[in-house]
Formats: structure tokens, sequence, C-alpha cells
């Protein structure tokens, strides 16, 4: 029964994380990453101490529910923060005109746009690179110091965890997003400039074409940049999940 409340929150955690979870990973390799997860927390974690009611059909449902809720929340949050980037990415596409430009993500089985899904590759490399998969382990092996094995699950503190993951996917989107909607800005002001200045101009065709050339632009300079964004954002995760 341990190891089997250990094995329902690491699943739980790895059905809904970001890399892990993508459906082009085969299911039996997710289920034996989750499998040797569990052999292994179960190694190092104490113990859970059980009651003899904890072992009937309806004590072992409730703790069972309680460990898929924790690692549910727990891969929520980590899969909020991990969108920021193709959030950002999603703001930029959207300026750039290619809002229906969409085309199929092979990780997620979704639609997405072309951009965003460059952005997301070339995120999950970095955050692969500076060993962000060790992080996401640590948040299970972490998560058993505030939420033990067997205990009541602490709804209101997963919940609170979850809003301020979804806040700050949304503030590192805004960040990331940032160059890309001041060079917007200043185009529009340019083009209205040029609007009062010559009337017959047809304006909306004549910026189609700029708006590509200075996203793209823009793009190229903000992914020089991701390298920075995904350290500060690996960071941050880590010192959340610490204070969790």
């Amino acid at each position: 029964m341990p190891f089997f409340l250990i094995a329902s929150r690491v699943m739980a955690f790895f059905s809904v994380l970001p890399l892990f979870a993508w459906t082009m990973l085969p299911r039996r390799v997710r289920l034996s990453i989750s499998l040797l997860v569990t052999i292994f927390f179960a190694s190092l974690l104490p113990r859970a101490q059980l009651s003899p009611a904890d072992y009937t059909w309806l004590g072992a449902a409730l703790l069972v529910g309680r460990e898929v809720l924790c690692g549910l929340a727990l891969g929520m949050m980590a899969r909020l923060v991990f969108m920021a980037v193709q959030q950002g990415a999603m703001i930029g596409t959207q300026q750039m005109g290619f809002a229906d430009a969409g085309i199929f993500d092979p990780s997620t089985g979704e639609g997405t746009r072309p951009i965003a899904l460059l952005f997301q590759m070339v995120f999950a490399v970095l955050f692969l690179s500076i060993d962000g998969h060790h992080l996401l382990l640590m948040t299970v092996y972490r998560s058993y110091d505030a939420f033990p094995a067997g205990q009541p699950a602490e709804v209101a503190l997963l919940t609170q965890g979850v809003i301020e993951a979804g806040a700050t996917m949304l503030l590192f989107a805004l960040k990331l997003a940032a160059p890309l909607l001041a060079g917007f800005l200043l185009l529009a002001v340019i083009m209205g400039v040029i609007a009062r200045v010559m009337p017959e101009m047809n304006i909306l065709m004549a910026s189609m074409p700029l708006r590509v050339v200075v996203g793209m632009g823009l793009s190229l300079l903000v992914l020089g940049t991701l390298n920075s964004f995904v350290v500060r954002l690996t960071d941050w995760l880590d010192q959340f999940f610490i204070l969790a």
C-alpha cells in the first residue's frame, strides 16, 4: 500500500508534466519512467504510517485520491510555468498576423502556430540542457516534506500554488513578448504618421509585409536571449517549490 501511494502521486505528476506527457512519447515509455521513479523514491522516502482503516476499500480510495490530487496539482504548476514561453510566442505571432497560420503540434496533439512551436522546441532543449528534468524530479521528492504520503491533502495550499503558477506564467509570457509588443507599437505609430502624410496610400496592405519582417527580426533577437530566460524561469520554479 505505501508503494502504491507513491506510485499514484508520481504517475499523476507525470501525466500532466511537460515533456514527459507529450503524446509523441510512447505510453509504455512514460509508464516505465513512472515506475522507475516510483521504485527510486520508495527506496528513499520513509514508509507511510497507515492505520488498519486505511487498508479498507474506502480508506484506500481516499488515500489514493489524495495522492492523485497532489500529483496533478504539482504537475499543473510546473506545466503552467513551462507554458510561459509558448504563450509569449503566441502573443508575438498574433501581432505578426499569423493567427490563422496553424499547424499540428506533434508533442501535444493540438493545433499551434509555427513561431510558438519553434520557441517551445528551443525552450525544451535548453531546459533539458541545464538539467531541468532533475528539478522536476526534485519537485516530487520535496513534495513529500510538505505533503507526506497518507496524510490529508492541503487543498487550499495546492490551489494557491496553481493560481500563483498561472499568474507567473502570464507575467513571464508578457516579459518574453515585451520586445515584440514594443516593436509593433512603434511600427503602428510610424504607419499612422505615414497614413496622415500620404492618405492615398493603402496602409493596411503596406503594413502586412512590414509586420512580418519586423516580427521575424524581433523573434530572432528574443530567441537569442532565450537561454537567460530559461535560467530565470528555472530559478523561480526551484525557489517556488522550496518555499512550497
